[in-house]
C-alpha cells in the first residue's frame, strides 16, 4: 500500500519558464497530481513568470491544457481541476530587465514558504537570482530550484555556483536530477542500507562486476543544433549515471540526512580513477529505417560529437578496488530501458556435477520502463533425473506489488518539488559534488578531444557500436541485453 499523504506548508512557488515545454510536461501536471492527493494545501500559490504577454486567465486555460494532456484521464477531475486553477497566477517578466519585478513582489505573501524554480537556460539563472534580490522578492529563507545542466565544463560549473552564491547560501539551493526522484532510485537506498541481507556482500570480495545502463528508442531530432554542443557524456554521463553510480558505491552515511548522504556521495566521485582511453567507446547512430542519423539531426556533417558512450570505470577504495563499473548510454539503440545490475561472484567452490548449469546471482534495479527488482537466484530444476541448476529472478515490481495504487506513486518531479517546499536536500545535488564530477569527466573529454578520436557508426535499433561489446568481452564478462 501507498504510504500516506503528509501536506507539506502553505507556500507560494513561482515558475520562470512557466509556459515553457519542462512546466506544461512535467512541473505543473505533477503539482495538480499532489493538490489531488492533498498535499499541496488548498491555500498555496503557484505563480507562472514568463516572457509572454499573458492574462492568468490565458495562463490558466495553458496550464488546463497541460493537465488534460499528460495526466491520465481516469485521473482528472472536472471539480480539482477547477480548484487547481484558481490557485494559479501569472507575471510577465523581464529575466533581463525590470518590466514585471514589481508586480511579482506585489502578489508574493510574506507568512508562507517562497520557492522559485528556475526553468530556463542557465544563462539567465544569474539574472533571475539577483533581481529576486535588488526587489526583495526573496530572503534568506526562500528556496530556488536549477534545472541542469550545472555548466558544460569545471569552469562554467563553478562560475555558476559563484553566481547563485552571491544571492543564495548553499542552503536555499535546490540542483534538481529527476533520476534521484525515482522510486525506484530511493529504493536503492533502503535495499541497502535497510537490509542487513546485502549490505555485508556489497563490496568487491562479492561483486564481480556493475553494469548501469540508460538506453533511448529516440534520436536528437528537433533539438540537434543543442545537444551537439554536449553529447552524451555532458547530457547524462555526467550526472545522471554518476548519480546512480554514487548511490550504489557510497559509504553508509550516519544518517539519512541530506549533508550526510551527499559527503558520502562525494567521497565516491573523488576516488574515481581517470578512465584509460581503451576503455571508452562513443558512437553516432546511423541513418535507418526512414530516418536520418545522428549528423543529419545535428545538422553538422562534420559532428564528432557521440550519441553513446561507455565506460569501463573504476573506484580505488577499500569497498571496490578491483570491481569494474560498466555505464553506457545511448540514443536510438533497441528499447527504452535503465536499470542498474549487480552481478556476484560465483561461489568459491561448487558441490554440484552440473556446473555448466550455474549462473551469476544478479540483483537488477529497473528505472524505467516498470519500476521495480528482480534477483535472479539458483535453483533445482523440478523434476527426477539429478541435481540440474536453473536460475529464476525473485521478482518485485511495483505494479505488481500494489496493484491499482501504484498510479498514485508521485513521479520524480512531484516527489521533487514537494522536498523543496519541506526543506529537504537530501536528493539534490550539492555545490562541490556537481564541481567533483566535472573535474572527472573534463579530462575524458579533452582525451578525446586532443586524439582526435571519431565516434563509431552503430545501426539504430542495435545495442550500439561493436567496440562496446569488445569493452566487455575481453574481461570475460558480457552486457546485459537491452530490453523493455
Amino acid at each position: 500500500m501507498v504510504s500516506r499523504v503528509i501536506p507539506v506548508e502553505v507556500f507560494d512557488l513561482v515558475i520562470f519558464g512557466g509556459t515553457g515545454d519542462l512546466a506544461r510536461r512535467k512541473i505543473l501536471p505533477g503539482l495538480y497530481r499532489r493538490f489531488v492527493a492533498g498535499q499541496m494545501p488548498p491555500d498555496s500559490r503557484i505563480i507562472g513568470a514568463a516572457r509572454a504577454d499573458l492574462t492568468e486567465e490565458a495562463f490558466r486555460a495553458l496550464v488546463g491544457e497541460a493537465i488534460a494532456e499528460f495526466v491520465p484521464p481516469d485521473r482528472q477531475d472536472k471539480a480539482a481541476i477547477a480548484a487547481f486553477l484558481a490557485r494559479i497566477g501569472y507575471v510577465s517578466i523581464d529575466a533581463k530587465g525590470t518590466a514585471g519585478w514589481d508586480a511579482l513582489r506585489a502578489v508574493m505573501r510574506a507568512d508562507v514558504v517562497r520557492a522559485f524554480y528556475f526553468s530556463v537556460a542557465p544563462a539567465l539563472f544569474g539574472d533571475i537570482a539577483e533581481r529576486l534580490h535588488a526587489h526583495g522578492i526573496a530572503d534568506g529563507q526562500s528556496r530556488i530550484v536549477v534545472e541542469k545542466p550545472f555548466g558544460r565544463d569545471l569552469a562554467s560549473a563553478r562560475a555558476l555556483n559563484v553566481t547563485l552564491a552571491q544571492h543564495f547560501s548553499e542552503a536555499q539551493i535546490y540542483r534538481i536530477d529527476h533520476y534521484l526522484g525515482k522510486e525506484t532510485v530511493q529504493n536503492l537506498m533502503a535495499v541497502r542500507f535497510a537490509n542487513i541481507l546485502f549490505e555485508p556482500l556489497w563490496k568487491a570480495e562479492y561483486i564481480d562486476h556493475v553494469q548501469i545502463t540508460v538506453a533511448e528508442t529516440v534520436g536528437v531530432e528537433g533539438r540537434g543544433a543543442y545537444y551537439d554542443k554536449s553529447g552524451a557524456m555532458r547530457d547524462m554521463v555526467q550526472n545522471h549515471l554518476m548519480q546512480l553510480l554514487c548511490l550504489i558505491a557510497m559509504e553508509p552515511p550516519y544518517h539519512f540526512d541530506p549533508d550526510a548522504v551527499r559527503d558520502e556521495k562525494l567521497k565516491v566521485i573523488r576516488a574515481l580513477d581517470p578512465v584509460r582511453p581503451e576503455d571508452i567507446v562513443r558512437g553516432q547512430y546511423l541513418p535507418g529505417g526512414g530516418q536520418g542519423g545522428y549528423v543529419e539531426h545535428s545538422e553538422n556533417p562534420q559532428s564528432r560529437t557521440e550519441s553513446y558512450i561507455a565506460l569501463k570505470c573504476h573506484i580505488s577504495n577499500w569497498r571496490w578496488k578491483g570491481t569494474p563499473f560498466y555505464l553506457r548510454t545511448g540514443k536510438r539503440l533497441r528499447a527504452r530501458a535503465s536499470e542498474i545490475a549487480i552481478t556476484f561472484k560465483e561461489p568459491p567452490h561448487s558441490i554440484f556435477d552440473d556446473a555448466k548449469g550455474w549462473r551469476e546471482n544478479v540483483l537488477v534495479i529497473r528505472l524505467q520502463p516498470n519500476e521495480g527488482m528482480n534477483l535472479m537466484m539458483m535453483i533445482k530444476e523440478p523434476g527426477p533425473g539429478g541435481m540440474r541448476l536453473m536460475q529464476v529472478p525473485l521478482d518485485m515490481s511495483f505494479a505488481d506489488a500494489l496493484g491499482a495504487d501504484a498510479e498514485d506513486i508521485p513521479d520524480a518531479y512531484e516527489r521533487l518539488v514537494m522536498d523543496v517546499i519541506r526543506g529537504n536536500q537530501t536528493l539534490f545535488m550539492r555545490g562541490d559534488e556537481v564541481e567533483a564530477a566535472w573535474a572527472w569527466a573534463d579530462p575524458i573529454i579533452a582525451g578525446w578531444e586532443a586524439r582526435g578520436d571519431r565516434p563509431q557508426g552503430y545501426d539504430p535499433g542495435s545495442s550500439g557500436p561493436e567496440d562496446a561489446l569488445m569493452l566487455m568481452h575481453r574481461d570475460g564478462r558480457r552486457w546485459r541485453e537491452i530490453r523493455e
